[in-house]
């Protein structure tokens, strides 16, 4: 139907232009993907990281621990952490406290 009203050529030509597009993003996401695998975090100097309860409980901490940056020098995030089981219980304290997903499905 589309070939009868605009003609064969201009549908050939526009498929044409939105693979390049689509072929140039995908390469622009290529690049950016192979930069940012190279990006390092420095290892932990210290000898006993924050692990996953400090994470938990820093999650929990977040708005008061926000409020006061305002005033003094805190921060809302340990650095260094364990790494990724600080972020999880990070993640699951701050969602306990803010309330998650499901608190205003109702």
């Amino acid at each position: 139907m589309l070939a009868f009203i605009w003609g064969e050529n201009t549908l050939r030509t526009f498929n044409r232009g939105r693979h390049k597009r689509l072929f140039g993003f995908l390469i622009f996401v290529g690049i950016v993907l192979a930069i940012a695998g190279c990006a390092t975090q420095p290892r932990p100097e210290t000898y006993d990281p924050p692990g996953f309860f400090s994470g938990l409980l820093h999650g929990f901490l977040i708005l008061f621990s926000f409020i006061g940056s305002w005033f003094w020098d805190v921060r809302i995030y340990a650095f260094p952490n364990s790494g990724g089981w600080y972020d999880f219980g990070y993640l699951i304290g701050a969602s306990m406290f803010l309330g998650g997903g499901g608190a205003s499905s109702h």
